[in-house]
């Protein structure tokens, strides 16, 4: 994997790090919520959840827009690829490695 792809990798998963984030992230993927929407559910300040919706930006996995005086936000699923594209090798690592157990066990029985 190159540098550019290990940075948008760490900025990914970075963001995914932390659980406020991730509850965010789920929210606006079911709906797209203005920022005073999201903030409310939070015991943080409108600035600490607007830090947070920054990470989520930078590492794509929203998008803001806005709307009158009204900024709203929605997830970006295209943002995850990258995530899905590492994991999935490792998927695949394991799901060979289980078989292989499945075949031993299998062998070991007859």
């Amino acid at each position: 994997m190159n540098t550019s792809g290990t940075v948008e990798l760490d900025s990914i998963f970075g963001a995914l790090a932390d659980p406020t984030r991730r509850d965010i992230l789920r929210r606006v993927a079911r709906n797209q919520l203005s920022i005073s929407q999201i903030a409310q559910d939070y015991n943080l300040t409108f600035a600490a959840v607007s830090k947070h919706l920054i990470v989520l930006e930078k590492a794509k996995l929203i998008i803001k827009n806005k709307v009158g005086r009204r900024q709203f936000v929605r997830a970006y699923p295209a943002g995850l690829k990258d995530a899905d594209d590492y994991l999935e090798f490792y998927r695949q690592i394991w799901e060979n490695r289980l078989d292989s157990l499945g075949q031993y066990l299998n062998e070991d029985k007859e």
